[in-house]
């Protein structure tokens, strides 16, 4: 079968439903609703380093491959960290910048990204990708792969791993005091005094689909995501009238958590529902009470799922302290494909070690679970 590729300026250039033929309905950050509303809602810009470069293969009139790509000015909003590798090259007087990412922007999630129906397929996005590279990109790079995405990949492209930590319901408990009881006392008890000091700070939460939140909570959960960019000094690329739109065009894949005291929200984290997993994304506060983070992210989450019958929550990148909430770590992928081959030979050895280091620091975690017996 002989493929034309065809690269996208903008995600709206292709049929949404052929598109999400392609990327299914598991995952909701590759929804060809939600890709081409960050760019139709000022999400995406070449001034904050994202350019949308999206990669099509036809047979003739037929979609039959897709991934979702970027030209890249920097690494902001990547979660895979590769400045060393900027830095390395512009010490040898070379150029890192552009660089070609196919990822999710700003979504550490793993997702499809080679969205085809077979093996054939994948393998034909991957070569194009490192074709794409004699365009004048330094790379090419797929960040936070599916892991049955492996097998396209051959050993040119660079494997990295990473920890992050997931909530998995595979002991199927049916609630809270369920989850709470495959714990040891230690950390059952911990996690039960947490929730009881919201309580006692009046604290209520409620937790609405984009189909039946209002305008104020759409506004009130933006202002909490605002809240917390300012407060790391950072800027925020989401925009209201994103949110909007996933209200309107994704309504039952997003989940607002809206804390709420003396009848006002004081906090909230934004989520997104796919087929059998809660992706957490984004938090904020107003108001800052003890045990309020932990109740919001992660707590009402987990509720969420048991509710709902989810079998995963994974509430965002990072962070140790959700190992003693039940989130255990989970290994995360990412395939690296750099142009310059003495650049290449020289990191290859390099994505080894760290390879082999993760997986020996996530063994550690393993051991140090707050279940009573092993839950993965």
């Amino acid at each position: 079968m002989s493929l034309r590729a065809r690269w996208l300026s903008r995600l709206d250039e292709v049929d949404a439903a052929a598109w999400d033929a392609l990327a299914g309905t598991a995952n909701p950050f590759v929804r060809h609703a939600f890709l081409s509303g960050l760019e139709a809602t000022g999400c995406i810009l070449a001034g904050l380093g994202w350019t949308p470069r999206h990669l099509t293969l036809w047979n003739g009139d037929v979609l039959v491959a897709a991934a979702p790509c970027y030209v890249k000015s920097n690494s902001h909003g990547e979660f895979v960290f590769d400045h060393a590798w900027a830095h390395a090259y512009a010490r040898y007087g070379l150029d890192y910048f552009p660089k070609l990412l196919c990822a999710v922007p700003y979504s550490p999630v793993t997702g499809p990204r080679l969205l085809a129906h077979d093996r054939e397929g994948r393998e034909a996005l991957l070569l194009t990708l490192r074709a794409a590279c004699d365009d004048g990109y330094s790379s090419a790079h797929v960040n936070f792969h599916d892991a049955d995405e492996e097998a396209a990949f051959d050993d040119a492209w660079l494997a990295r791993v990473d920890v992050q930590y997931h909530w998995h319901n595979t002991a199927g408990w049916r609630d809270f005091d369920a989850f709470l009881g495959a714990m040891d006392h230690k950390h059952r008890k911990n996690i039960r005094q947490e929730r009881a000091k919201v309580g006692r700070a009046g604290i209520v939460f409620r937790v609405v689909h984009g189909d039946e939140a209002s305008e104020d909570d759409l506004i009130a959960m933006y202002g909490f995501y605002r809240q917390t960019f300012a407060e790391y000094g950072n800027r925020p690329a989401i925009t209201l009238a994103f949110l909007r739109h996933l209200a309107a065009t994704m309504p039952r894949a997003l989940v607002i958590v809206l804390a709420e005291r003396e009848g006002r929200p004081i906090a909230g984290a934004l989520c997104l529902r796919g087929a059998d997993t809660l992706f957490g994304r984004y938090w904020g506060a107003i108001e800052h009470h003890p045990g309020l983070h932990f109740e919001t992210c992660y707590y009402q989450g987990i509720e969420y799922c048991l509710r709902e019958g989810l079998a995963r929550f994974e509430p965002g990148a990072q962070g140790e302290h959700k190992l003693a909430r039940g989130f255990l770590p989970t290994i995360v992928r990412s395939r690296h494909w750099i142009a310059e081959p003495a650049f290449r030979d020289a990191l290859s050895p390099w994505c080894a070690d760290e390879h082999q280091a993760v997986l020996g620091f996530a063994r550690g975690l393993s051991a140090s679970s707050p279940f009573r017996e092993a839950t993965a």
